[in-house]
């Protein structure tokens, strides 16, 4: 079947976990679908969600520290203090995008909107945009990606996380369920599609 592989790296990438709201902001060592289709719809300069494309990806990042960083909070009609935070943040972020729907390649050649891989300050840049044949193949290198809760043989950080937002404000999360967010590779039995160039298979989530 073909996809279209979109590398995309950058310097820094930041995923916020939903349930941290002030003090330490950890980051989720690989990003949520949201984030994903958020990207998408970036790129898009429109509303992107599961019914336009199925997605799967790789996430690789060098390492992981701490930064600290100035924060604003507001005091209602008093005006607003400075404060000082910890930030978790990904080095050297690298995602190995796939959908299957090819139109999205005219997008990526010229985003509409900056491509982020995070926060507006992660900013990231497509390094290569690739129509690749994949087949489902059983025994593949599995990870560094998100997984639904109970895949065989996954472990890792379980989080329940939505697949996009809605486009009204307040944006509304949809089709939060849990998922397994894995930052390494294991040996999957089962089957699915396996990129033979890079040797890693690839979980496709579809609508």
């Amino acid at each position: 079947m073909k996809f279209l592989r979109i590398l995309i790296e950058g310097w820094t990438a930041s995923f916020r976990y939903p349930t941290f709201i002030s003090g330490f902001q950890p980051t989720l060592p690989v990003p949520p679908l949201s984030t994903i289709y958020g990207l998408l719809s970036a790129v898009k300069g429109d509303l992107v969600t599961p019914k336009d494309t199925s997605v799967g990806f790789v996430f690789e990042s060098e390492a992981k520290s701490v930064d600290l960083e100035t924060i604003y909070e507001l005091k209602g009609l008093t005006g607003n203090k400075s404060n000082v935070a910890k930030r978790e943040f990904l080095f050297n972020p690298k995602l190995y995008l796939y959908l299957n729907n090819l139109d999205f390649k005219e997008f990526f050649k010229k985003p509409y909107y900056p491509v982020l891989l995070g926060r507006s300050s992660d900013l990231a840049f497509v390094k290569e945009i690739k129509e690749v044949n994949l087949d489902k193949k059983a025994d593949v290198n599995l990870g560094k990606t998100i997984l639904p809760f109970g895949t065989d043989g996954a472990f890792g950080i379980i989080q329940a996380l939505p697949t996009h937002f809605s486009e009204d404000i307040p944006r509304k999360s949809i089709g939060t369920k849990p998922y397994i967010l894995m930052n390494h590779f294991y040996n999957y039995s089962g089957e699915c599609f396996y990129d033979d160039e890079l040797d890693w298979g690839i979980w496709i989530h579809e609508e």
